[in-house]
């Protein structure tokens, strides 16, 4: 068993790859994903202290689905593609994805989350791991420019100061002049100003910092956006019976309001 002693936005980490092993024992799981469940398993982890039950292990699935589609079908037409994903924590997506060792694939977090990657995930073809800060923009000089590349980032951007984040877009825009994509989620500002009603983040004692209310706040910096989900259309027709009676009602007046509608997001850009 690792012990890991996370705080604040790395303890997040955990709460959404507990989400995914417990999406992965269910009778109807949206990812599947094992690997998650396998690492689990693996860590001496108080998992319960971080306030997810099946409910929300349901929604974290649900938020990484689109983005693992979007992925892949980029991969399919690029199958000599480089990635990025950003914050990588403890994702287990290229293992999902399993793209073909042509794919080189760079996952990016701090130096103690990659170490405990390296204990928990077993090496693969075509994929490393990058231990540091994603601010400190060195680290985009070890990333291959020479084919497409896509970005991908899951649950970071609202942890990272608006000058900061707007920064990195532009340097990865900048590594890629055969141009790629970018998929990542975003909260608006309401969401980062109601952020202590996030029971992961409360928990966790993160803060959150960037929110983004306009797609167009994002194009001015080089990206076109391809597609995009509001929080209220993550879940399928067919998923949203396995929702509670009370998260299908805060999702219909959600969607009743514009405001709420759009404080979290998954964006699709082209670049």
């Amino acid at each position: 068993m690792e012990k890991v002693r996370f705080t604040e936005e790395k303890a997040t980490m955990l709460a959404t790859l507990y989400g995914r092993a417990l999406d992965a024992r269910s009778d109807r799981p949206v990812l599947g994903d094992k690997a998650a469940d396998e690492a689990v398993k693996q860590i001496d982890y108080d998992f319960g202290s971080l306030g997810v039950d099946g409910q929300l292990g349901l929604t974290v699935a649900l938020r990484a689905k689109p983005m693992d589609d979007w992925a892949a079908e980029f991969l399919r037409e690029h199958p000599d593609a480089t990635v990025v994903q950003l914050g990588c924590g403890m994702d287990s997506r290229v293992y999902r994805l399993d793209p073909p060792s042509s794919v080189r694939w760079f996952d990016v977090d701090y130096p103690e989350v990659v170490d405990l990657r390296g204990r928990i995930y077993p090496a693969r073809d075509g994929y490393r791991t990058i231990g540091t800060s994603v601010t400190d923009f060195g680290w985009i000089d070890e990333i291959p420019s020479d084919k497409p590349g896509l970005v991908i980032a899951e649950g970071l951007t609202m942890y990272l100061r608006p000058s900061e984040g707007e920064e990195l877009l532009r340097r990865l825009i900048a590594r890629f002049p055969q141009g790629g994509e970018m998929v990542f989620d975003t909260f608006s500002r309401l969401g980062i100003k109601l952020q202590k009603l996030n029971p992961v983040v409360r928990k966790a004692n993160a803060t959150l910092y960037w929110g983004i209310d306009e797609i167009s706040e994002l194009e001015r910096l080089g990206l076109t956006l391809v597609s995009k989900l509001d929080s209220t259309d993550y879940a399928t027709p067919e998923v949203k019976d396995r929702l509670s009676g009370s998260l299908r009602a805060q999702l219909w007046v959600a969607g009743l309001i514009p405001a709420f509608k759009k404080m979290g997001r998954i964006l699709r850009f082209r670049f």
